[in-house]
């Protein structure tokens, strides 16, 4: 387990009542038992809960920053990405005309036309019943 820091300790005899109960009542892991089997004092039990609460505090404000960061990027890009599609438009489009091809109209050739042949009707052998 940690080691005590002193400025914890004063931290947490300066503490109200109230707000002992608070920090007591956030208390996790083996520090409530450490405290129920009387190997720590209150003072000092507090004062634990209150420094791994800083640590907490200062890994959630690393992650925050961190992910403020990739927010900031991400909207940076978007708006580089929205004003590239804007330059984009806002450009007239000018086409370069090919010089016009003379065309000139061709008869096709007449194709032959066949009729298609009829074919003769199979006759179906008789049955008898």
């Amino acid at each position: 387990m940690k080691t005590i820091n002193v400025d914890y300790i004063a931290k947490a005899k300066k503490l109200s009542e109230e707000d002992r109960d608070r920090v007591l009542s956030r208390m996790g892991g083996k520090l409530p038992k450490r405290l129920q089997k009387e190997k720590l004092t209150v003072e000092e039990a507090i004062a634990i809960q209150l420094e791994l609460e800083d640590e907490q505090l200062q890994e959630w404000r690393a992650n925050m920053a961190a992910i403020q960061d990739k927010v900031a990027k991400a909207k940076a890009k978007a708006d580089e990405k929205a004003a590239k599609v804007k330059t984009k438009a806002a450009k007239p489009v000018v086409a370069k005309s090919a010089p016009a091809k003379k065309v000139t109209p061709q008869a096709k050739p007449a194709a032959a036309t066949k009729a298609p042949a009829k074919l003769a009707p199979t006759a179906k052998p008789a049955v008898k019943k």
